[in-house]
């Protein structure tokens, strides 16, 4: 008959020494296996933008490619440009700034990895330099092709292309109030692009979609009643903003006068 060796009660039982004893030992502890949560949309959304607003800050040939753009866009909505001509300048546009970007991120990663002078190194940073002067060349000539026709032809061509305006016009407003927006916010340096921070975004984007639809609104008769509903709706969303504590008023005051300023000049240029 087998028998089963017990451990008598007076002895210790062996036990697992914990994580300090196994360093006093010069032993590695077992390594723990900890799970990352995945960012949501939102905050994805959130990195990309401060990614943006990173380059602005750091970069002055980058705000100096955000001004020319804005610049462009109004000239050829002002023009009246058709929207394959306007695809292409924001192709354009959106080439010169995503090289920029790469080439900024070449550069701090190659700082990151050495700060001595490598030849592969220099070569890495020229490389990138070189994409954004071709992309910016590329964006010169394109420009040049679809605007000079029109910056030399008289001035009445405008006035024949206002009906049609309407619906550039509105796209135009949001894109370069954007644009502003972010373009504070990398200098003020506060808050994140899509929360907090000077100016609201928010109340720049809902007080330009109010100028935008008393522009667009066509019958007279009811233009004054759809304007108020669209300023009613602009103030509530900057109303959510302040009392949910992202903006102060300030900032969300400042954030209105943007949208509504630029979607104005935007609407008088190419009306």
């Amino acid at each position: 008959m087998s028998t089963v060796q017990q451990t008598p009660p007076n002895e210790p039982r062996e036990r697992s020494a914990p994580a300090g004893d196994h360093a006093e030992r010069g032993e590695s502890a077992p390594a723990r296996t900890v799970k990352r949560r995945p960012h949501s949309v939102i905050q994805s959304f959130n990195y990309a933008f401060e990614g943006v607003v990173s380059v602005l800050r750091r970069e002055r040939n980058m705000r100096a490619h955000f001004a020319i753009a804005a610049v462009v866009l109004g000239v050829a909505l002002g023009v009246g440009v058709s929207k394959l001509e306007l695809i292409a300048l924001i192709m354009a546009i959106a080439l010169v700034l995503i090289t920029e970007m790469i080439n900024t991120a070449v550069e701090a990663a190659v700082d990151l990895a050495t700060n001595q002078h490598n030849p592969i190194a220099k070569l890495a940073k020229d490389v990138a330099a070189g994409a954004v002067l071709v992309a910016s060349i590329t964006a010169l000539a394109v420009g040049y092709l679809v605007l000079v026709d029109r910056l030399s032809a008289p001035s009445d061509r405008l006035l024949e292309t206002v009906r049609d305006a309407p619906a550039n016009a509105t796209i135009g407003a949001l894109v370069l109030t954007v644009i502003v927006v972010i373009a504070l916010k990398a200098v003020s340096g506060r808050g994140t692009p899509l929360s907090g921070g000077f100016p609201s975004g928010h109340a720049a984007l809902a007080f330009a979609g109010w100028i935008a639809i008393t522009y667009v609104v066509e019958a007279p008769d009811h233009r004054l009643l759809v304007s108020a509903l669209a300023f009613i709706m602009a103030v509530l969303v900057a109303q959510t903003r302040v009392e949910s504590g992202i903006h102060s008023t300030y900032e969300v005051a400042i954030g209105a006068a943007v949208g509504t300023l630029v979607t104005l000049l935007v609407f008088q240029l190419v009306g």
